[in-house]
């Protein structure tokens, strides 16, 4: 795909992440998230970080490790998500050809358009992760969804989703998934019908 319609479909789930964590209030954040050991508070401070390590990235920044560091989340933390995921959107606007990556191994430079798909498929399963840690719905369009799945079959279902710091489980039977979406999150570990238990 032209890295052009990438930026637009990247664009649409971005947005759809700003929604979702719009809705995330103080008292909210202490609740559970499909990401194992992760409570809203922790997702957020990684969403916030991974936009801000990528938006360095596209503007040829990417290996100053500061770029990518996780923060403690401030006292308003829905704006400075925001902040972070408007930066990104403007900065995969006019992107570098190449991306530093630092977190990748043993690779941790890639062609832009790669490294674009590489933040979109993870906004869609940060996206969800936030709305079922709220108990809300999430869906994206169906081109956008059209475009992630194979994306998100293309990750290596390997020996390293079992290290404690993967980004993805072991992927689900598909035949739990029987939606675009479902599918997408069962090929990265997530169970589509994950409900946060909330003591």
């Amino acid at each position: 795909m032209h890295i052009n319609s990438l930026v637009v479909h990247h664009r649409t789930v971005i947005q759809a992440s700003i929604d979702v964590v719009s809705r995330v209030g103080s008292a909210s954040l202490d609740r559970p998230t499909p990401c194992a050991g992760w409570s809203l508070s922790d997702l957020l401070a990684h969403m916030t970080a991974q936009h801000r390590g990528f938006a360095a990235a596209a503007r040829g920044q990417g290996s100053d490790l500061s770029a990518w560091q996780v923060l403690p989340l401030g006292p308003h933390p829905v704006a400075s998500y925001t902040d972070a995921a408007s930066d990104v959107l403007s900065a995969f606007a006019t992107p570098s050809s190449a991306f530093d990556l630092p977190e990748f191994h043993p690779v941790s430079r890639f062609p832009a358009a790669q490294a674009i798909s590489f933040h979109l498929i993870d906004y869609v399963v940060h996206g969800w992760d936030v709305a079922r840690s709220l108990g809300l719905d999430y869906s994206l369009p169906p081109a956008t969804l059209e475009l992630a799945l194979p994306i998100a079959l293309s990750v290596p279902n390997d020996a390293n989703r079992l290290t404690p710091d993967a980004p993805f489980a072991p992927a689900l039977p598909a035949g739990d998934a029987p939606t675009p979406l479902d599918q997408i999150l069962a090929a990265l570990g997530r169970s589509p019908s994950w409900l946060a238990s909330v003591a």
